[in-house]
């Protein structure tokens, strides 16, 4: 009888492993579907608005050289200096550092699509009053209010995906959100090469055509957003009952909620002092130079490399193209083997080699600097999205990770500052060596923290992580 009984336990052991089992594949299909489903709807609308937005942001250096050889370009006829354009510049990047933070409380508060919404109504009718100004007071004054409403959009949008996707899902989606940036390069240099041929149509130049036609797209899609950008899973339509639930439950020990509680002091002031995301926002300032700089640059660098005029404006379409694919490559390698740091630290180890390539060759060796261009800028954009993605799943308070998401981008803004000032016109016939070597420098700073910051990671784990069984992402 004994032998009975023990026989049947075994059977019945075996039947509830292979339930289990059974149940974790079901699980897991069903978690596939419902973020597919959540892809599509919302992957498309946020990486349109963030290309709507970059567009908006680069395209002054498309118009700083656009038609240069006739003098009808942005600086001739606003009678602004070199230096004055780096004000201008500048400027942009003081508003957007102030503007950060509060922008995402905002974004909780008055709900995504609203919020949002509202910033590209705003940033778009300010590009386009752009083609309206004279002189240097009014680029300048104009350029720090887009720098006011475009602030939170990056750091919202990287909030805005933790109401939706577990950690691991994050990394890729940021990467599909930021590569848009690299298209809108592309998509910038293309539209400016386009621009360029209606030069005094109607009387109006070609530079101050082209902010008309980059901004109108953000005013008219606002109202799209409005409607279609969707907000919280528990507030959907196209999401069936037992889909909220499962979502809900998905991120039930992870992300943020649309109904989760608002920050406290004791969460923001343990954000604000702990050391080690003050290590993460340092390793963002690093990258920020050089993503700044080959955004407002890349067009005058080009045009250093032979290139002229309308030329120039296309040719810095390639290291935009090929940064996209690698961007995207990369993030979802950093998913996939869940080892971010590292992903970080090797692309932003080749960036610097291309910035040093293109800091030691001869001045005049054209070909060979615009394939470290392709490299560098490939490089750079490509360490960015798996540092937001590691930041985020190294959040263990989920009403802080508003706050550190957006002080982490926040932090970029010094580095974009400096960003503006290196890239020197009276060295573009040397082929700006104080740029390349300073985005160099600070993309082996960050490859070293990088890798710095996953072995203090992979120690503090060997030691018992976090705590309460929490140990951190690498």
């Amino acid at each position: 009888m004994a032998e009975k009984e023990e026989f049947t336990g075994v059977h019945m052991d075996e039947d509830v492993e292979a339930t289990k089992e059974v149940c974790n594949a079901t699980l897991k299909i069903f978690a596939k579907a419902l973020v597919r489903k959540q892809d599509l709807r919302i992957i498309p609308i946020t990486a349109g608005i963030y290309l709507l937005c970059y567009l908006d942001r680069s395209n002054i250096g498309n118009a700083k050289v656009l038609n240069a050889s006739t003098g009808n370009d942005l600086l001739t006829e606003t009678h602004m200096s070199t230096y004055q354009y780096t004000i201008a510049l500048m400027v942009f990047l003081i508003a957007y550092a102030i503007f950060e933070v509060p922008s995402n409380y905002f974004l909780k508060k008055l709900k995504p699509s609203r919020w949002i919404a509202f910033l590209m109504f705003s940033w778009g009718a300010i590009t386009m009053g752009i083609a309206g100004t004279q002189n240097h007071a009014s680029v300048t004054v104009v350029r720090f209010l887009l720098g006011v409403f475009e602030a939170g959009l990056f750091p919202g949008l990287v909030y805005y995906l933790t109401f939706w996707y577990r950690v691991e899902e994050r990394s890729i989606r940021v990467a599909a959100i930021l590569a848009s940036a690299t298209l809108a390069g592309a998509f910038g240099g293309a539209i400016a090469f386009a621009v360029g041929h209606m030069n005094q149509v109607r009387g109006i130049s070609a530079w101050r055509w082209l902010f008309i036609i980059e901004g109108a797209p953000s005013v008219a899609s606002s109202f799209l957003v409005w409607f279609l950008l969707p907000d919280y899973p528990e507030t959907v339509s196209w999401l069936s009952t037992e889909e909220k639930d499962f979502a809900a439950l998905r991120l039930s020990d992870q992300g943020s909620h649309g109904s989760g509680k608002p920050l406290t002091w004791a969460e923001a002031k343990s954000t604000l002092l702990e050391w080690r995301l003050w290590a993460h926002y340092f390793i963002y300032f690093g990258i920020s130079t050089p993503f700044s700089s080959l955004s407002l640059f890349t067009p005058s660098i080009v045009a250093g490399l032979g290139f002229t005029d309308l030329k120039a404006q296309l040719m810095t379409v390639p290291p935009y193209a090929a940064a996209y694919v690698v961007t995207l490559l990369a993030s979802w390698s950093g998913d996939h083997f869940n080892k971010r740091a590292l992903h970080s630290a090797a692309f932003s180890l080749i960036g610097a080699i291309g910035f040093i390539a293109s800091a030691t060759l001869p001045a005049d060796h054209f070909a060979s600097r615009y394939g470290c261009l392709i490299i560098a800028a490939c490089g750079s954009f490509a360490c960015i999205p798996p540092l937001l993605g590691w930041l985020s799943s190294n959040l263990y308070s989920t009403a802080a990770i508003g706050l550190a998401i957006a002080l982490n981008i926040s932090m970029g803004a010094p580095g974009q500052i400096v960003g503006v000032w290196i890239y020197k016109a009276d060295e573009a016939k040397k082929g700006y060596p104080t740029g390349h070597w300073t985005n160099a420098g600070l993309l082996l700073f960050v490859s070293a923290s990088c890798v710095g910051m996953h072995c203090y990671y992979v120690w503090r784990n060997r030691n018992g992580g976090a705590g309460n069984g929490v140990f951190f992402k690498y």
